[in-house]
């Protein structure tokens, strides 16, 4: 298996490996990354920042140059345009400066202040303007007073729509940073629940072998305790290799049975009779390890132990559209209401209903029912991942 593994790892390196080569014979992709776009564009914050307050104050001045060149203003227009754009620039500048502290305080602080040091902006940004207007354009003008606001209006509402622009997207990259963070956790919680449950399977397994292996020293059958153990390593060397939160192949998953199922051969011989029929386009499938076991298991439990003759263990994989239908039956006697509802069974069929929503959640169906053997059947439907998908 592991050969398999390490080839399966191989296979899906490769395209990863040129589709990287791809992108770096890109003819544009020199250029892409010299500029910094060959990545999310807020994932450097600062960057973003100073390539926005370019851009934005660069089409004012060529809007409001061009404007006063449509009105014959004359060249000393782009005079005033530039002294306009600088002043806009540093004082947005300021409030960018004082916007960073404001936005960490409750928010009706936030508005208050925030208007407070736009309406400040706007009273220098309209002072400003009329000196330049009076200076370059309108040398005989002398204005006074009040007449210094009279662009108030006009620059209040452009560096409002700066504000209101500034924190539209901070607070959106506080959303999606809180959004990201919520995930991590809701991943990190979903991988314990299911490492957790995964590690139930252990003892639970364990208990019973060493169990059976006890019985065999007991009798003094010491080759086939000594048998017993040595497939038992070897299941759980298995185990120990694959992460718990980690999905196999469905052909890694029927080896992991048939090692399991030669050791409860051990006990049972001829009484336990396992058949197997997975369908070729099935194998690649990939489910959480040690998913089908407890099924297995229970099926040993009810059909084979309580029988003289033991029974028969069906175990078949089939596609089904996109999903992949297994299904786990037996031919044993015992009704399958009683054996959903054994408390004994809480390691098993409940273990498997928690696994399978933490891993597909809706996507997927858990079906127990009497079949036509006689016995009890489990199915289970999850989604066809092969080895890119997952």
């Amino acid at each position: 298996m592991a050969t398999d593994s390490a080839t399966l790892d191989r296979r899906s390196a490769t395209p990863r490996r040129a589709a990287d080569a791809g992108a770096i014979r890109s003819p544009a992709a020199p250029i892409a990354r010299g500029i910094g776009l060959d990545q999310p564009f807020f994932d450097d914050k600062n960057r973003a920042f100073w390539i926005l307050q370019s851009i934005g104050w660069s089409g004012y001045f060529f809007l409001r140059s061009l404007s006063g060149f449509a009105n014959s203003m004359g060249w000393m227009w782009l005079v005033h345009t530039l002294l306009l754009t600088a002043t806009g620039y540093s004082l947005t500048l300021l409030m960018a400066s004082l916007f960073r502290r404001l936005i960490r305080m409750k928010p009706v602080f936030t508005l208050v202040l925030s208007l407070a040091a736009v309406l400040l902006a706007s009273t220098a940004f309209s002072i400003i303007e009329t000196w330049s207007y009076a200076t370059f354009l309108k040398p005989n003008a002398k204005p006074a007073g009040v007449e210094y606001f009279g662009a108030i209006l006009l620059n209040f509402s452009l560096l409002a729509a700066w504000a209101a622009l500034y924190y539209g997207i901070n607070y959106f990259l506080l959303l999606e940073d809180q959004i990201n963070q919520r995930e991590k956790l809701e991943s990190q919680a979903s991988s314990a629940q299911l490492a957790m449950l995964r590690y139930q399977l252990n003892p639970h397994f364990l208990f019973n072998t060493l169990n059976s292996i006890s019985t065999l020293v007991l009798l003094k059958q010491t080759e086939r305790a000594n048998a017993m153990l040595a497939r038992l390593s070897s299941f759980l060397r298995y185990t120990l290799v694959n992460e718990p939160t980690a999905k196999v192949t469905l052909a890694q998953e029927v080896e992991t049975l048939k090692l399991y199922l030669e050791i409860e051969k051990m006990r049972f011989e001829d009484r336990l009779r396992p058949h197997f029929r997975i369908e070729s386009e099935t194998i690649g499938a990939r489910l959480p390890s040690l998913l089908l076991q407890p099924l297995i298991e229970n099926a040993i439990k009810y059909a084979v132990t309580p029988s003289e003759n033991g029974a028969d263990i069906w175990i078949t994989a089939v596609p089904d559209g996109q999903a992949v239908r297994i299904e786990v039956a037996d031919n044993g006697n015992t009704d399958g209401q009683d054996i959903a509802a054994s408390p004994s069974t809480g390691v098993g069929l409940a273990n498997i209903r928690d696994r399978l929503s933490q891993a597909y959640g809706a996507e997927h169906r858990f079906d127990t029912r009497k079949n036509e053997k006689g016995g009890f059947s489990v199915i289970v439907e999850i989604p066809f991942e092969s080895g890119d998908r997952a």
